[in-house]
This record gives structure tokens, C-alpha cells and sequence, in this order.
């Protein structure tokens, strides 16, 4: 099973993004929470979890509100 991220902007859309695979779900979360903020900050503001086609969950990346 292969892991990836899809990335979306503001309206569900999907965006560019980088193109990476992991061996697992550890590895993959692993890696978003390392460039999440780069991710943001280029107008990703929510991304996906795939293993292969399978939505798994998603989240969302914007500031939460106070």
C-alpha cells in the first residue's frame, strides 16, 4: 500500500503540491508535520491522507480560530 497526501485550496479544489509516496501512514504523517507550514503557506489550506485511491481523513491546515 502506498501513502500520499492530496492537497486542497480554499473551495475543496485540488492544488499543486509536492509529489511524494511513503511505505506508511506513520511515514507520511510524519513528513506533513514537518512542512505543513510551507504547505500553508503556498494556499494549501487543507490536505488529504490517500492510501493508494482511499480517502483515509482529511485537515485542515488554517490557524485554529480562538
Amino acid at each position: 500500500m502506498a501513502w500520499s497526501w492530496r492537497y486542497e485550496g480554499t473551495n475543496g479544489e485540488s492544488v499543486d503540491g509536492p509529489d511524494e509516496s511513503f511505505g506508511s501512514q506513520a511515514d507520511a504523517e510524519s513528513w506533513i508535520g514537518q512542512i505543513w507550514r510551507e504547505l500553508a503557506a503556498s494556499g494549501v489550506t487543507s490536505v488529504a491522507l490517500l492510501e493508494d485511491d482511499r480517502v483515509d481523513y482529511r485537515m485542515s491546515l488554517l490557524p485554529v480560530a480562538e
